[in-house]
This record gives C-alpha cells, sequence and structure tokens, in this order.
C-alpha cells in the first residue's frame, strides 16, 4: 500500500537518496537544501504566509509496507515576484517579404518577457524508477495529489496553475538552446545557470538578450528544441493536455521546454472533485468496486491521502464503503468526510 503526504524532517534520509537516483534541479542531491525545502513546507502547510511566494509545498509518497519514501511532487503557490520575476522566451512568427524578390520568409522568434505577479507553479515531480510501471499509477498519483490539494484549499493558491516541462537534451546531456544562446551570453554551464536562478534571477535580465532572436540565425538543433519536450517528458505533456493544461507559446530562456497553464477551475481533477462519507462495511461488492484519490485524516496540520479501493455510492451524500482492513491500515474511522477525485 501506498499513501501520499506532506513531506517531514523524518523523510530526509529517504529524499536524500532518492534525489542521487538522477540529476534533478528541484530536489538536489544536498542534505542541507533538501532538509531546508522540507522546513519551508511544513511551515506552508501549518501555518501558510500571507505572501504566496513565500509558500513552497512539497509532498511525498511512501510504500507503507517498506516505510520508505519512493517519489515526490512540489507546488510553488506564486511562481514570480517583483524581486524574483518568472522569465521566459515568448515564440512568435514574424513576417518578411519583398516586393523587388517577390519573395517572403516566415521567421520564428523569442522575445525575453516577464511576469511579476506570477501563477501557481506545479513541479518537482520524481518517482524512483523502479516504480515508474507499477499498476497503481503511482506517477499519476504524485501529480494528481498536488490538485486534490489545491482543490480543498484554494485560497491558498493563485487562479492560474503553471507547468515548465523539460526538453530533450543531446546525447551528451547539453540542452541545445542553452548551446546556442545562454553559453554565448553568459559563459556558464547550464546546470550551474538553472541553480543560480532559483536564488537571483537578476543575470538574466541584464546579460540575456533584449531584443527579438530570430531562430533561423540558430543551429537546427537549437530552432529544433524549442518548445518540445524530451522522451521522458511525453507522458507528462500527455497527462496535463488531457485534464486541461495548453501550451502558451511560451518556453524556458534557458533550455526551450514548453510552458504549459490552466485556469484552476478548469483542471479535470478539481472540476470533478467531490466530497464523500466514508461508511467502514465488510459487505464491499467486488463486481461494483472503484478506487479513487481520497484526503485522509491527519493530527499534526499536513496532509495525507491515498489511492483506496471500495464502493462509491455518489449523489447528495456521497458515501465511499470501505473494508475494515484497509481502513485500518489508513486511520480512516466511520463517518469521516473525505475530499477526492478519480485518476
Amino acid at each position: 500500500m501506498y499513501t501520499l503526504r506532506s513531506a517531514s524532517l523524518a523523510d530526509l534520509d529517504d529524499l536524500y537518496e532518492l534525489s542521487q537516483l538522477m540529476l534533478f534541479i528541484n530536489l538536489p542531491p544536498d542534505r542541507h537544501i533538501i532538509e531546508s525545502k522540507i522546513e519551508s513546507s511544513i511551515k506552508a502547510f501549518t501555518k501558510p504566509s500571507k505572501h504566496l511566494w513565500e509558500n513552497f509545498y512539497l509532498f511525498v509518497l511512501e510504500d507503507v509496507k517498506a516505510k520508505r519514501i519512493i517519489g515526490a511532487s512540489m507546488i510553488h503557490a506564486q511562481h514570480g515576484t517583483e524581486d524574483e520575476p518568472h522569465y521566459y522566451f515568448s515564440v512568435s512568427q514574424e513576417n518578411k517579404f519583398s516586393r523587388t524578390l517577390n519573395t517572403g520568409f516566415i521567421h520564428g522568434t523569442l522575445k525575453l518577457g516577464l511576469d511579476t505577479n506570477g501563477p501557481t507553479e506545479i513541479g518537482g515531480l520524481i518517482l524512483d524508477p523502479e516504480f515508474r510501471k507499477s499498476e497503481k499509477r503511482l506517477g499519476k498519483q504524485l501529480s494528481y495529489v498536488r490538485f486534490l490539494y489545491m482543490g480543498m484549499n484554494k485560497k491558498r493558491f493563485k487562479e492560474n496553475i503553471h507547468s515548465e516541462l523539460m526538453p530533450p537534451f543531446d546525447s551528451e546531456g547539453h540542452a541545445p538552446l542553452w548551446e546556442a544562446i545562454g553559453r554565448r551570453f553568459l559563459n556558464m554551464e547550464y546546470h550551474d545557470a538553472d541553480i543560480l536562478s532559483r536564488s537571483n534571477k537578476e543575470f538574466i535580465l541584464n546579460l540575456f538578450p533584449a531584443d527579438t532572436i530570430y531562430l533561423t540565425l540558430l543551429p537546427i538543433e537549437a530552432r529544433n528544441a524549442v518548445g518540445k519536450v524530451g522522451e521522458e517528458t511525453i507522458p507528462v505533456k500527455k497527462m496535463l493536455e488531457s485534464i486541461g493544461f495548453k501550451y502558451t507559446n511560451e518556453v524556458d530562456p534557458f533550455d526551450g521546454g514548453p510552458h504549459y497553464r490552466a485556469n484552476m477551475k478548469d483542471i479535470k481533477p478539481i472540476k470533478e472533485m467531490f466530497e464523500c462519507e466514508v461508511l467502514i462495511r465488510d459487505s464491499i461488492i467486488k463486481s461494483d468496486k472503484t478506487s479513487i484519490l481520497a484526503s485522509l485524516p491527519t493530527t499534526d496540520g499536513g496532509f495525507k491521502a491515498a489511492f483506496i479501493t471500495g464502493n462509491l455510492n455518489k449523489g447528495t451524500n456521497s458515501r465511499f464503503i470501505i473494508d475494515p482492513e484497509e481502513a485500518k491500515i489508513l486511520g480512516l474511522l466511520e463517518d469521516f468526510k473525505t475530499f477526492a477525485t478519480n485518476l
């Protein structure tokens, strides 16, 4: 069985181990940074700041039997402020035509932009590769738990929800757009610049080209990377599109990865969220079993959820019937009011 919950300091060792499985900016292999993220998340869950940009939420996926953290996902309540703007390249086109030559061209263009009153950002989804093909759809659970929490606490977040997807990298792990633009203007490695931008973005505004960039002037590899996702990110892109997210014609100024956005009220798992009462019974009808992602009771001010199976009687007063053994493991009590959504 697996549960999803807000991270605690007891998760530090497992999250550190998880961070070493792959290069991941949002969960770097640094114990002090991870500990700081956990502490910040605990504050956001228990006593959120009125300044949304200060609230960072870290969710973990726990293998209950093994008592091990196998995944994580994150929400930043506001990405982009006056002090730390959200930067992007706006992707557009420019038409050129010569009457003399009777010839015209359509050029793709990039233009640096910024947002000082940014949206809520979802990101930081990481799952131990060992569990990626699980029938429990664990990656989807990690993604959807953020929407379940947002749907239950709408005032803690912005109306627009933003997601940045990873672009394709070459065989040596380089981002083609970075090699074509970023490196030439910053003289830094991609990952060094990405890490620096997490704490200070001044250099982007002052060193990046401010005028229109014509994609025609870039190498073909860089042009082809703009707005595209890497092979491993294709499932994430399809999932976001299936629940209401759309490409904004904006990309990451470092690597060209596409930005997707949706209004909170239009996101499928939030639109389909419902409240139901838990009933604990031995008489589960096997032929009518269904599974839902549901919130669970907590006593520490944090958040907990799980993908639970039982009988759902939906109506004016919806009820979810679950067997006693599963209810005991999850800490569910009779008549508990849970918020839930479908996967």
